[in-house]
């Protein structure tokens, strides 16, 4: 994409943490900032991404030129990125895959939206597949908020929206009929993602709030029990999506856990923020 296309979605990006309009409305979108492989000055590029696990996958498809992409060459000499999520901010590793992972994994991106197989056509260029591994320690990243308030709405929002894009992709495409790899795998990576938020809550940030607000006692109990109870929400999806193809069970697991966590979320909000917010 051309310099003057990139800037005002890198702005609009930036100024909404994430969430875009228009053409990338509701797209799974990260700003990947690499350094030049021949001048050595960061470019920063808006390229869809497709979630793996601990892993993102991008793929360097070019709209299906001849030619890699700047980004794609510029990782290839010097690996090391900057991803930006939205969220999140952190250092990564780029890993150009390879053979069999590298087919299986485009394979499962052209499921997800047949636009990358469309784009393959129209080149002999093997379209690469790359993985960014996080190189951040004991968490996902510097979050892109001001306050302990702000940080806790801009995650509860981060996880919000890809629940929301989980299922309207459970409603639309091949979806209606069975269940993707990809979307296996969206559901599954969003599962592990709110495990790890609400043990960082559950050891650190609970913890901490007991200590300097007393009086959040009671709402520090509902809250972890509400932990608990998401938990096995989680774990029936887990079982669901380990044992059926069909969507409609899926769905149904899906629409509990979206009800239960978005009553917690906002308990959560209404009961923490404003004592982040009154802290000197």
């Amino acid at each position: 994409m051309p310099n003057d296309f990139n800037q005002p979605v890198i702005d609009e990006f930036r100024a909404n943490r994430g969430r875009m309009s228009g053409y990338f409305e509701g797209a799974r979108l990260l700003l990947l900032t690499t350094t030049g492989a021949r001048t050595g000055t960061p470019h920063t590029t808006p390229v869809g991404y497709l979630p793996d696990g601990d892993r993102v996958l991008v793929i360097a498809s070019a709209a299906g030129s001849d030619r890699h992409p700047d980004w794609f060459r510029n990782l290839v000499a010097h690996p090391q990125v900057t991803v930006e999520s939205g969220v999140f901010t952190y250092e990564a590793r780029a890993e150009v895959l390879t053979g069999e992972e590298r087919d299986r994994l485009f394979a499962r991106a052209v499921e997800a939206d047949e636009g990358w197989a469309t784009y393959q056509e129209k080149t002999d260029r093997i379209i690469p597949v790359v993985a960014l591994h996080s190189l951040a320690q004991g968490g996902p990243g510097n979050i892109n908020a001001t306050s302990f308030g702000e940080a806790i709405k801009v995650v509860h929002d981060a996880f919000r929206r890809e629940l929301s894009l989980i299922r309207d992709e459970l409603t639309s495409g091949t979806a209606t009929t069975t269940l993707g790899a990809q979307l296996r795998v969206n559901c599954l990576t969003f599962c592990q993602g709110l495990h790890n938020h609400h043990t960082g809550e559950d050891t650190v940030l609970f913890p901490l709030v007991a200590e300097r607000h007393p009086q959040s006692a009671p709402a520090l109990a509902r809250l972890r029990e509400e932990h608990e109870r998401i938990a096995e929400l989680v774990e029936e999806l887990r079982g669901t999506l380990a044992t059926t193809r069909e969507p409609a069970g899926v769905r149904a697991e899906v629409e509990r856990l979206t009800a239960a966590l978005e009553a917690h979320l906002t308990y959560e909000e209404e009961e923490l923020i404003p004592l982040f917010d009154a802290a000197p």
